[in-house]
């Protein structure tokens, strides 16, 4: 079944008014980048990230990962500081970062057709960067980040704040994603929820 999925196109669903994509490991190829820069966050202070650890986590803002860290390997540090470091490797390695073809191929062909938005738990200044390194930065009715909600994924609330400022019904939302608590805060918000990954590796 994984496999005939994967020789069909990922598309927007007839029944959508409004299209929202997570950031990182949607429509950017950034997941292992981020893996190295909080493994090399952790390892600052002597400690080794689990790498299934660190996927069940996608989805989170920085802030909580950190501190979600600290505390699962007792890390001696902040979590402003751990942060610090992790960003600063990202920063570092930004221009190396690719996209999803697949997922940006539907930003393209509905960019006019039907207004878009980024839902992300990334920071504004990342995201931003992210978008404009990868070229569809001015593709977007909407930017959603960390900063603009107070509940994150697994809640709604990030898909909501998209879903209002394009002014569409939630119902008539379709969201693709990566990540299990990006996919659970689609369906929580009543919305189209689309796994992107068997997508994400097409020749």
């Amino acid at each position: 079944m994984t496999g005939k999925r994967q020789h069909q196109r990922l598309e927007a669903s007839p029944k959508s008014k409004g299209l929202i994509f997570d950031l990182d490991g949607t429509l950017i190829d950034d997941l292992d980048l981020h893996w190295q820069a909080w493994s090399s966050a952790c390892r600052h202070f002597g400690a080794e990230a689990d790498h299934q650890f660190f996927l069940s986590l996608t989805g989170k803002p920085v802030g909580k990962i950190a501190q979600i860290l600290i505390d699962e390997y007792n890390i001696p540090t902040t979590a402003d500081e751990i942060v610090s470091l992790k960003e600063r490797f990202v920063y570092q390695h930004i221009d190396e970062v690719g996209i999803f073809p697949a997922v940006v191929d539907v930003v393209k062909a509905n960019y006019g057709r039907l207004p878009m938005a980024v839902g992300t738990g990334s920071d504004r200044r990342r995201a931003i960067m992210m978008l404009a390194n990868a070229g569809i930065d001015g593709m977007f009715d909407a930017l959603v980040c960390a900063e603009d909600v107070d509940n994150h994924k697994p809640a709604p609330d990030t898909f909501l704040r998209c879903a209002q400022l394009m002014n569409v019904r939630p119902e008539e939302c379709q969201v693709f994603e990566d990540g299990q608590l990006g996919l659970d805060a689609a369906r929580a918000a009543n919305m189209i929820a689309t796994d992107v990954r068997p997508y994400l590796n097409d020749i």
